[in-house]
């Protein structure tokens, strides 16, 4: 597809993704919602780019002009757009962020009528109306068919109620001392809210987004900054979110970053102990440590893995009616909870493991080892597609009787391959990756 990627449509605000194209894209969007309408409303929010009001005013527009009514509720979590859809009847969602971009970049995500994120035929069929030029002349309407639009500002009660509930009534955060850092992003008011509501003693950074800020040197991508503060403060936890807080990343009291793949880990088998994990599963991605695996199946746990992307975990765990999933780069899913990864929801699973545990969040969220395993991004001159590639099944062949487990694939936006290898030898490990190293290198 030429528009959407892995999740929704992404790029340079202003350039890939201008008003122009915008409005076409709302135009799209909206013909192809209306085809299984009920209530007319397509509810619209955003984070806290500056680039979001350029993009949220062309949604209005392209939205309104082919007869759908409005609501906008201005900056709140992605997840929050997924709950909110569902829960005010509205035909459709839309969010505007670029997850944990740069400022720069803007992204559009669609939900549906349920809060479910769009499956690829869904968003195949809006991008065949996007180049449908006469089409899109066509169902543009006029006189009192031309859409409304309003602006709530008091939908962000109902988020916090509705995460605050999946909180333990019988558990309170009175006591614990929590840094939490915003990333200048979509959660700055909801997130230290519900937090303080639920009795913690919260050290808030990084919520004071100016448009240009967010996810700049904070949030989820530098837990460093918040591991500092809460060794200086001494706190019992640090919650680090990205810009549109579908992300978390958690540092320990010693301030030191827990593994995302040893927080899936922990969670899972928190909610085993606890009786709460449906089809005795958790779903992850294929980049997922194999110690993860391992350690899972010590508890009859079974992993299934899927293709890189929340979007595909939520299918994994939807198809199979298991409710715990994620990937190891923050997004937590509890299905039971949320409609789509969140990151507050899955801080205060975190919180209430610990809390009934008893022990620190070093102890209890570091429950295994992880096996040495490494990443190289090489840059190529040409996609040869991987089977067409002599002698790769040979050489692959070989890593795996070393037993060693590799994952090889092309980004889909750059001519980059990308190479992860892993196991649990380390000098063969770095060893066996200067071999395909050189083996990719000569060949693309």
């Amino acid at each position: 597809m030429k528009l959407f990627g892995t999740d929704g449509v992404r790029g340079k605000a202003g350039d890939f993704l201008d008003a122009m194209t915008t409005m076409k894209l709302a135009m799209a969007a909206g013909i192809y919602f209306r085809k299984h309408s009920t209530t007319n409303k397509i509810l619209v929010g955003k984070d806290t780019r500056r680039s979001g009001y350029m993009i949220e005013n062309a949604l209005v527009s392209g939205l309104t002009a082919v007869g759908y009514d409005v609501i906008q509720i201005g900056p709140m979590p992605t997840p929050a757009i997924a709950y909110l859809t569902e829960s005010m009847r509205c035909d459709a969602g839309i969010m505007i962020s670029a997850s944990h971009n740069p400022f720069d970049d803007n992204g559009i995500k669609f939900f549906d009528n349920n809060g479910d994120k769009l499956n690829i035929s869904c968003e195949k069929a809006i991008e065949e109306i996007f180049f449908n030029d006469d089409l899109l002349a066509a169902e543009q309407v006029i006189g009192k068919k031309i859409g409304s639009c309003k602006r709530i500002d008091d939908v962000i009660g109902r988020y916090i109620v509705s995460i605050k509930s999946s909180f333990p009534k019988d558990l309170t955060l009175k006591g614990i001392r929590i840094v939490l850092d915003c990333a200048n992003g979509a959660a700055y008011k909801v997130a230290p809210t519900i937090l303080e509501e639920l009795g913690a003693d919260v050290f808030l950074i990084n919520a004071n987004p100016d448009g240009v800020n967010i996810n700049e040197n904070c949030g989820a991508l530098h837990p460093e900054n918040v591991g500092n503060i809460v060794r200086e403060v001494r706190a019992d936890i640090g919650i680090a979110l990205d810009g549109d807080a579908d992300r978390l990343v958690v540092i320990d009291e010693n301030g030191e970053v827990i593994d995302g793949d040893k927080l899936l880990g922990s969670l899972c088998r928190y909610l085993d102990e606890q009786d709460l994990l449906k089809g005795q599963s958790c779903v992850a991605t294929v980049m997922s440590n194999q110690a993860l695996e391992d350690y899972l199946n010590q508890y009859d746990i079974n992993l299934q893995r899927t293709d890189v992307g929340d979007k595909n975990v939520l299918v994994n765990m939807k198809s199979n009616g298991i409710n715990f999933g994620g990937e190891q780069s923050g997004h937590v899913i509890f299905s039971d909870f949320a409609k789509t990864g969140d990151g507050l929801a899955s801080a205060l699973q975190v919180l209430a493991l610990i809390l009934r545990s008893g022990k620190k969040a070093s102890e209890v969220l570091n429950p295994f080892e992880l096996y040495p395993q490494l990443l190289k991004n090489l840059s190529i001159n040409k996609k040869i597609p991987l089977n067409e590639i002599d002698g790769l099944d040979e050489i692959l062949a070989s890593v795996r009787e070393k037993g060693m487990r590799e994952l090889i694939r092309y980004s889909g936006t750059e001519n980059v391959l990308r190479v992860l290898l892993e196991g649990k030898d380390k000098k063969l490990v770095d060893d066996t990756m200067k071999e395909l190293v050189t083996f990719f290198e000569s060949k693309l």
